[in-house]
C-alpha cells in the first residue's frame, strides 16, 4: 500500500476546535493541539486519557507504583519492575486489573502480592479505571485506533472520531545519503543556529549511536536542545556509580580501566601509567581514589554521596532526592544494592526538570508528532522497526498495524522534511526500517532502492574545521631507523606514524625485560658483586619494580621466574665467557641500570648494551652483548622461534605477517665491523628453560637460537668446506648422506659445486625435481658407486643445504636487505611530507588499532 498523507496538526486543529474535549494518546500532539488556542477554555480542550483522568501531564505510572511495591514487598527489584510491567500492560489492553490472573503462568503469589500493592495506591491507572466523561461534552478523539481498552473505558456514549490519515497519497521526500554519520551530524549543525533551534526537530533512534553525536555537536556550537541526555546520562551521577563499583571490584583494576573515572574527577594520569594497577600506585594522583574506593564499604550511600561531592567539586542534590524516593540514602553501598539502583535506572525514566526550548531531540520508536516547521530524520534504518512484545493479551498483528500507521505519521511531520541516511557502513548496505517495505509496491533492501542524492560534504562557511596556523618548514629528513620500527613501519606505515606522535604507556613486558637485561649487563661488569649478593634481594628488587603491573597471584609465579631466569643468565655466561675488547663502531649511551644504581657500581664495560647509529647502512639498535668480536647475543624472555623462523621473518620479497628484522639489521651493521667473517646472531630465550632448570636438567645450548652470516653468496658457500662439514655432523657414520659425502670427499664435491649454479628454488620436492639434481646423483654414482644409497645421500644432500639457506644469512641476502632499507627510509621521508597509508597490515600486530581507520574509511 502507499504511503497516506497524514494531517497536519494545524488541519487536525481545525477539524476539532469545536469540539469541548479532544483526546488522543500522543501526550504531544494534546500539547501541540492546546497551543493553537486563541481564546481561554475552561477545563482541559485536548488531553490524553490519563492526562484527563490524573489531571496532570504524563503521569509516571510504571516508577511510581515500582517504587510503592518495593517500599511495601520484599520482592526483588527485576522482578517487582518485571510483574508491575506485566500487570499495567495487560491492564490497559483488557481494561480489567485482575485480568492478568486468568493466565495460569501469572497466577502467582508476587503477582498478588504486586496487584494488593497496586489496588491500594493512588495511580493515574487507578484513575482511569474509574473515570468516566460526562455526556453532555462534546468529544472528539484522534486516532481511536490506538487506544487502549484502558483508555476506551473514558468515552462517553457518543463521540466523533477522527482519522489521522487521510485517503490520498504522500510523496516521500527525497532521501540524502552522506559517506559517514559525522557527515549527517556537520550537514545539520551547519543549518542549525541559536535563532532557528526552536524551529527544528531532529528524530532518531535514542539507542543508537545519533544521540552522542548530537548532542555534542550541539553543545559545542552552543545551540539549545531539549529532550536529549535524561537524569541517568548525568555525567557526575555516572562517574559517581562507576566509582563505587570500582571500589566493590577486586584489585586488578589498572589505569586505563578507570581513567574514565579519574577524568570526571579531573584527575589527569600519565601514559606511562595506563597498565600498571591503581592499587599499587604510588602517585599523588591517585590517592583519592585509592582513599574512597578503601572507604566505601563502610559507607552508606548518603555518606558516600557527600565524600564524592567534596572529592569532584559537584552537586548531587538530584541523586541524593533519587535516593531517598528509592529508601537507599541511610543503607550500606553493597554490590546487591548498586546493582538495583544501575537496574532502576536503566529501566526507569527519572523526571528531570528542563527548559522546553531549543532543538527538539525526538525518539523514533516514542514519538509519532512533532510540532517543529522542519524535521530532521536521522537514520530511517532497521532500528526505527518496533518490536512488539510476545504477551498472551496482546493482539500482535494489531499492534504492528498501529506502529505502522505511527511510522507514516512521525514521517510527515513539519512543513519541510530532511531524510539523512547512509547507504553504507562498515562497507556493507545500511537497510531501510522495515516499515518502508511494508509501505510501498516495490521492495526495498538499501537506501539505493530510493535514488538518494549522495552528498560530499563540504563546509559552507570555507573554514577546515580545527583552527591552525600554516606551516612552511620542511620536516627534517630522517637518517636511520631502528629494527621495531622498521617492523611496525612495513606492517602498517600509519601506525608507524602514530607510534610517532602517540606517547605509549609502560609495559609490564617491557620493564620485566630490562630487568633482566640490567642484571646481565652488570653480571658481566661485576661478576664478583653478582657472586657475593643474596639473590632473593635482586628478585625481590625486581618484583619491586613489577609491582605496579602484578598481583598477589601473578607475583608467586613471577618470584619463582625471577629466581630460576637470573640462575640462567649467569650459567650462560660463566660457561661462556665474553670477550672483551673495543669496537670503535659501537658506543655507549646513559641508558640506566636498576642493578648497577642498587649496588651502586659503575657500567663501563665496551661490549654491553652497546649502541651503534649507522647513516650509510640506515640502521641503528642497541647490541645486549658483544660476545666476540664475530658473534653478537641477544637475550630473549619470551618463547624461542627457530632460525628458520628468524630467517623467514625477516624475508624482504614477501613481508610476513609478524616481520622481525632484528638479526639482519644488527648483521648487516656488524659486518662493517668483521669484514670478510662469519658472524653469528645468538638469541638466549632462557626462561624456555625455567622447567628444566627447577628440575636441574637444564642444558644451555637448547635455549640458543642461532642464526649465521656467510659473506659469501650462497651458491659460493653451498661449496666450502664449511658447507660440507654442516652436511656430515651430527648424523650416523651408516647415514646415507654422510656416508655418500664421505666416500665422494671434499674435493670431488667442490668440484661439482663450482661448475654447476645451485638452482633459486625454495621447496624441495622442486629441487629434486631439476637438472641440477639429477646431474650431481650421476656425478656422485660415477664416483662412489652405482648403489641406492648415494641417490638418497645426494638428495639428502641437497634438501639439507636448502634447509641451511633458510636457517642463515648470506651476503647476497644482505646485499640486498641494504637497498630495501633505503627505500623504506625514503619512503618514510616521502611519507612525512604528504601523509602515512593504512597500507594492508596485519591488524593483529598493529598498536594504535583504535586509530585506524577500518575498511569503510580506510585511506590506501
Amino acid at each position: 500500500m502507499p504511503v497516506q498523507r497524514a494531517r497536519s496538526i494545524d488541519d487536525l486543529f481545525e477539524a476539532v476546535a469545536g469540539y469541548d474535549l479532544v483526546l488522543t494518546v500522543d501526550a504531544p500532539l494534546s500539547l501541540a493541539l492546546n497551543r493553537r488556542l486563541d481564546h481561554p477554555r475552561l477545563g482541559r480542550f485536548a488531553a490524553t486519557p490519563q492526562m484527563l483522568a490524573a489531571d496532570e501531564f504524563r503521569p509516571q505510572d510504571q516508577r511510581q507504583l515500582f517504587v510503592e511495591v518495593i517500599d511495601k514487598t520484599a520482592l526483588p527489584w527485576k522482578q517487582a519492575a518485571h510483574l508491575v510491567e506485566l500487570i499495567l500492560g495487560c491492564w490497559e489492553e483488557t481494561g480489567d486489573r485482575q485480568a492478568i490472573l486468568e493466565y495460569d503462568r501469572y497466577d502467582t503469589t508476587a503477582t498478588r502480592e504486586v496487584l494488593e500493592v497496586i489496588a491500594s495506591v493512588a495511580s493515574a491507572h487507578r484513575d482511569l479505571d474509574t473515570y468516566r466523561i460526562d455526556e453532555d461534552r462534546d468529544v472528539a478523539v484522534i486516532g481511536e485506533s490506538q487506544f487502549s481498552a484502558l483508555d476506551r473505558s473514558i468515552l462517553p456514549a457518543e463521540y466523533d472520531t477522527i482519522d489521522p490519515l487521510t485517503s490520498e497519497a504522500f510523496d516521500l521526500p527525497a532521501f540524502h545519503s552522506f559517506a559517514s554519520r559525522t557527515a549527517i551530524v556537520e550537514a545539520i549543525v551547519d543549518n542549525v543556529t541559536s535563532d532557528n533551534a526552536d524551529d527544528v526537530a531532529i528524530v532518531m533512534d535514542r539507542g543508537g549511536p545519533f544521540p552522542a553525536l548530537i548532542e555534542s555537536a550541539l553543545e559545542a556550537r552552543d545551540i539549545p536542545f531539549y529532550g536529549g541526555p535524561g537524569f541517568a546520562d548525568n555525567e557526575g551521577l555516572r562517574t559517581f556509580l562507576e566509582l563505587l563499583r570500582l571500589a566493590h571490584a577486586d584489585s586488578r583494576a589498572r589505569v586505563g580501566d578507570v581513567r574514565p573515572i579519574a577524568r570526571g574527577l579531573g584527575i589527569d594520569f600519565p601514559v606511562d601509567d595506563e597498565d600498571k594497577l591503581l592499587a599499587e600506585l604510588g602517585s599523588p594522583a591517585a590517592e583519592p581514589i585509592q582513599a574512597f574506593c578503601a572507604n566505601v564499604p563502610e559507607w552508606t550511600f548518603g555518606e558516600a554521596i557527600r565524600e564524592f561531592e567534596e572529592l569532584s567539586n559537584q552537586t548531587l542534590d538530584a541523586v541524593r532526592d533519587e535516593l531517598g524516593v528509592l529508601g537507599l540514602v541511610d543503607e550500606p553501598v553493597t554490590d546487591g544494592r548498586l546493582d538495583d539502583l544501575e537496574f532502576y535506572l536503566s529501566a526507569f525514566d527519572v523526571p528531570i526538570d528542563r527548559e522546553d526550548s531549543g532543538v527538539l531531540l525526538a525518539d523514533a520508536n516514542t514519538s509519532t508528532y512533532v510540532d517543529r516547521p522542519a524535521v530532521f530524520y536521522l537514520g530511517l534504518d532497521a532500528d526505527w522497526t518496533h518490536q512488539v512484545i510476545d504477551r498472551p493479551w496482546i493482539d500482535t498483528e494489531r499492534k504492528d498495524r498501529e506502529h505502522l500507521r505511527q511510522f507514516q505519521l512521525l514521517l510527515q511531520n513539519g512543513r519541510e522534511q530532511y531524510y539523512l541516511v547512509q547507504e553504507t557502513s562498515a562497507g556493507e548496505p545500511v537497510r531501510p526500517c522495515l516499515y518502508f517495505h511494508d509501505l510501498l509496491d516495490d521492495d526495498i533492501e538499501t537506501f539505493d532502492d530510493f535514488g538518494t542524492i549522495p552528498h560530499t560534504y563540504r563546509r559552507g562557511d570555507g573554514s577546515t574545521g580545527f583552527e591552525h596556523d600554516p606551516v612552511s618548514a620542511a620536516p627534517e629528513p630522517i637518517e636511520t631507523i631502528s629494527q621495531s620500527s622498521l617492523s611496525t613501519f612495513v606492517n602498517c606505515p600509519r601506525d608507524y606514524f602514530f607510534d610517532q606522535l602517540v606517547e605509549q604507556p609502560d609495559r609490564d613486558y617491557f620493564r620485566k625485560g630490562n630487568c633482566y637485561h640490567d642484571f646481565a649487563e652488570f653480571y658481566v661488569n661485576h661478576p664478583d658483586v653478582i657472586a657475593d649478593a643474596d639473590r632473593a634481594e635482586l628478585v625481590d628488587l625486581f618484583l619491586d619494580e613489577l609491582r605496579p603491573f602484578v598481583d598477589q597471584v601473578d607475583r608467586d609465579v613471577l618470584e619463582t621466574e625471577f629466581d630460576v631466569g637470573l640462575e640462567l643468565i649467569g650459567r650462560f655466561i660463566d660457561e661462556n665467557p665474553p670477550v672483551e675488547r673495543d669496537y670503535s663502531e659501537y658506543e655507549v649511551l646513559p641508558f640506566g641500570n636498576l642493578v648497577a644504581d642498587y649496588f651502586d657500581h659503575p657500567i663501563d664495560s665496551p661490549i654491553t648494551e652497546q649502541w651503534f647509529e649507522n647513516p650509510e647502512l640506515g640502521g641503528k639498535g642497541k647490541v645486549d652483548l658483544i660476545h666476540s668480536p664475530t658473534q653478537l647475543l641477544d637475550y630473549k624472555s619470551g618463547s624461542a622461534k627457530s632460525a628458520s623462523q628468524v630467517v623467514d621473518r625477516s624475508s624482504i620479497e614477501e613481508i610476513h605477517d609478524k616481520p622481525d628484522f632484528q638479526a639482519l639489521l644488527y648483521l648487516a651493521h656488524h659486518r662493517r665491523v668483521r669484514r670478510d667473517e662469519p658472524i653469528d646472531f645468538v638469541f638466549y630465550h632462557f626462561l624456555d628453560l625455567v622447567d628444566d632448570a627447577i628440575t636441574g636438567t637444564a642444558d644451555i645450548e637448547d635455549a640458543l637460537v642461532r642464526v649465521t652470516y656467510y659473506p659469501e653468496t650462497f651458491d659460493e658457500w653451498a661449496g666450502t668446506q664449511t658447507a660440507f662439514d654442516a652436511l656430515c655432523v651430527g648424523v650416523a657414520e651408516s647415514n646415507n648422506r654422510r656416508k655418500t659425502l664421505e666416500k665422494l670427499g671434499y674435493d670431488a664435491y667442490a668440484q661439482f659445486l663450482d661448475g654447476h649454479a645451485f638452482p633459486d628454488i625454495d621447496e624441495k620436492d622442486a629441487l629434486l625435481d631439476t637438472e641440477f639434481a639429477d646431474a650431481f646423483v650421476r656425478y656422485a654414482r660415477d664416483r662412489v658407486g652405482e648403489y641406492k644409497y648415494v641417490t638418497s645421500g645426494i638428495e639428502s644432500a641437497l634438501k639439507t643445504l636448502l634447509d641451511l639457506r633458510g636457517e642463515n644469512y648470506f651476503r647476497d641476502d644482505v646485499e640486498a636487505f641494504e637497498p630495501f632499507l633505503d627505500e623504506q627510509i625514503a619512503l618514510i621521508n616521502d611519507y612525512r611530507k604528504s601523509s602515512f597509508p593504512v597500507g594492508d597490515p596485519n591488524l593483529d600486530r598493529v598498536t594504535h588499532r583504535d586509530l585506524l581507520l577500518t575498511e569503510e574509511g580506510r585511506d590506501d
